[in-house]
């Protein structure tokens, strides 16, 4: 949207400022309580980047948030995860709001030099979409809800040299907790789930009958997510909980389907065979083909005869 507000912030302390906060009491980590926040002053959808992570649990959030193409509401109550750099927008559907949650704000510079630096970032729902957000039951969003409390209680105690390692070791639980509960949707919100598993078969049914084939190879895991409006993490992590296997085995196993059936049902050479699919050499075309399925192309073909 032309003219639309690009607002960065690169400390808590910003944030904080700009929405009327009081002054966070710890620099590099702070819980605010959404329920008291009844209204939002910005006119206009605005783009928000953060500098910390942002970890969200609301319900009841009038206002539509966006990542990428995808919208979101929050009449249920979910959780969002945001690492820094990333890029949401956010419009107000009314001046007035009425929700309940909380939001955790985490500076990088408070996992410096310690284990979770590097850990946080193998959490793979940071780089989910919005609109992949983790929907909760009652009985977990009072385990996160009461993990986060522990965490406000420490930082609003007397900090010493105990703190940091106790809201770090909160700060794991948390995570650990979201990526059981990631798994566990996977499995049970199985109607949405199905559909993207419909949507990725018919998707790569029609590329593998089309000219796209030969004119760009095999798709990408980026095209097939982007094609499916849905992170290629989420997808991934999706598919492998309910097939067990991942996005780019997927792929490779609708290329061994098209294979067999050119390999069964007409003359092409092997090398045809292999140009057809997308492949610059036939070599690499027999190897990916004998490694999925224990035969070589002709094989496979003599097989028939």
């Amino acid at each position: 949207m032309a003219g639309k507000r690009i607002f960065t912030f690169s400390t808590i302390s910003a944030f904080h400022e700009f929405r009327g906060f009081s002054k966070p009491e710890h620099p590099l980590i702070s819980v605010i309580d959404v329920a008291p926040i009844k209204d939002i002053h910005m006119e206009e959808p605005v783009s928000i980047v953060f500098n910390f992570y942002l970890i969200s649990m609301k319900k009841g959030y009038n206002v539509k948030m966006k990542y990428g193409q995808q919208e979101y509401d929050f009449d249920e109550g979910v959780m969002s995860f945001m690492a820094p750099g990333q890029v949401f927008s956010i419009e107000p559907l009314s001046k007035e709001i009425n929700q309940s949650g909380w939001v955790l704000l985490i500076h990088p510079d408070f996992l410096w030099n310690t284990p979770l630096a590097k850990k946080i970032r193998q959490y793979q729902y940071f780089d989910y979409a919005v609109n992949e957000a983790l929907f909760l039951s009652e009985k977990e969003e009072l385990t996160v809800s009461a993990i986060v409390e522990n965490i406000k209680r420490e930082y609003h105690t007397n900090i010493d040299q105990f703190s940091q390692e106790i809201i770090l070791a909160q700060l794991e639980s948390l995570l650990a907790y979201a990526e059981r509960f990631y798994q566990r949707q996977f499995i049970t919100r199985k109607i949405s789930n199905h559909h993207i598993l419909e949507k990725l078969e018919a998707l790569l049914t029609d590329y593998f009958n089309s000219d796209e084939l030969v004119k760009k190879g095999l798709p990408s895991v980026k095209y097939i997510s982007t094609a499916l409006n849905v992170s290629a993490n989420y997808l991934s992590n999706l598919l492998k909980t309910l097939t067990g296997k991942s996005t780019q085995q997927h792929i490779q196993e609708k290329l061994i389907e098209k294979a067999k059936e050119q390999l069964s049902t007409t003359d092409l050479s092997v090398s045809e065979i292999a140009y057809g699919l997308g492949f610059d050499y036939p070599q690499s075309f027999s190897k990916l083909f004998k490694a999925k399925t224990q035969l070589s192309p002709l094989e496979f073909r003599n097989s028939f005869n």
